[in-house]
Formats: structure tokens, C-alpha cells, sequence
């Protein structure tokens, strides 16, 4: 078995992936995320040999919240200055609970491996990945104009351990499923 580029996340229903995916518009310069490709990234952690992988797996396996409703809503720009380059869709101020995720997620990672690089954390669904000849105007217009953009909320019952294969440029990534985690009430 070959080391795995793995990540920690969210994945809406399909529901909402096609209410996001139903966002992309003719913008210069936007290579818009395919609706199945659509999600919220807890953590990212990097090329995983077998070993490591198997011992984030226990950890993460530890994870113990709630399951909880998350809005989907708002729409930005990262960087907030200088040249976009990534267009999302927010989680509003989110839910407690999806920072409680967050938290207990890291703890678990971080006790496999800490050199993990732990940053803060803006939940966001990635819409499109903007080029450098991106129509600026075009996206102020598109933002404007999709200001009060609201997806439906939807439940969380459980957080996914993914692999990302990176195809040749130009293609978008292929996102693999690699293990399920129920969010599960705490024990006491």
C-alpha cells in the first residue's frame, strides 16, 4: 500500500451539493468544483504512509460529538485582500458543535502526529479555484448579486477520513472515501 494524500471532512447531501454546485455561472477565469466533489474540510493532513494512516484512524475513532444541523450560507473570497483565489459558500457562525469537532478532531490527529500544521479554521464549501485572469468585476458582480445565497441546513451525523488523487492538470481531483466516523453522544 502507497502513502494516501488524506483529509478529515464533511460531506453534505447531495441536496445541497447540487444547490452549491447550482451557483456556477460563466465567470472568466473560474474552474468551478463538480457538485460530487463538494465539501467542508476539517483538517488537512498530507500524504499518509500505512502505519500513520491505521494509527489516525484509531485516534480519530475517539472523536466523541453530537451529531448537529449546519446552515450553509453566504458567500467570499479567499485571500480577504489581494488577488481571489478561492471562491466559497460559508456555514454561516456555523453550529457549537462544528467547533467542538474541529477541536476534538485536532486533539486526535495531534496525538499521532504533531507536527500537523494546525491553523485557524474559516468552514467553507470551495466553489470554484480562481484563475490570475479572473474577471474582477465579474466576481464583484456574481457575490452581489448572490449576497443572501442560502443553501438548506442539513444534518451532520458523521465526519470522513478522504483521499484526494490529484489527476493531470486541468482535471479536478478524484475524492475518495476512506472510513466513516458516526458522531456519537459523549459517554456521562
Amino acid at each position: 500500500m502507497t502513502a494516501a494524500r488524506l483529509f478529515v471532512a464533511l460531506v453534505p447531501p447531495a441536496t445541497v451539493q447540487a444547490e452549491l454546485a447550482a451557483l456556477a455561472a460563466p465567470l472568466p477565469g473560474v474552474r468551478w468544483t463538480p457538485a460530487e466533489n463538494l465539501h467542508l474540510t476539517m483538517r488537512f493532513i498530507g500524504d499518509t504512509g500505512p502505519d500513520r494512516q491505521a494509527a489516525l484512524e484509531e485516534a480519530l475513532a475517539r472523536v466523541r460529538v453530537e451529531p448537529f444541523v449546519l446552515p450553509v450560507g453566504g458567500l467570499g473570497v479567499f485571500p480577504p485582500r489581494g488577488p481571489a483565489k478561492v471562491l466559497w459558500a460559508g456555514v454561516g457562525h456555523g453550529h457549537p458543535r462544528l467547533y467542538q469537532l474541529r477541536k476534538q478532531v485536532d486533539e486526535a490527529l495531534l496525538s499521532v502526529d504533531t507536527a500537523l500544521d494546525v491553523h485557524r479554521f474559516h468552514p467553507h464549501f470551495t466553489l470554484g479555484r480562481l484563475g490570475e485572469e479572473h474577471g474582477a468585476k465579474a466576481l464583484v458582480r456574481f457575490l452581489e448579486r448572490h449576497a443572501q445565497f442560502e443553501a438548506p441546513p442539513f444534518r451532520v451525523g458523521e465526519f470522513l477520513l478522504m483521499a484526494s488523487d490529484l489527476p493531470p492538470p486541468g482535471r479536478p481531483p478524484v475524492y475518495r472515501r476512506v472510513r466513516s466516523f458516526p458522531l456519537v453522544k459523549p459517554a456521562g
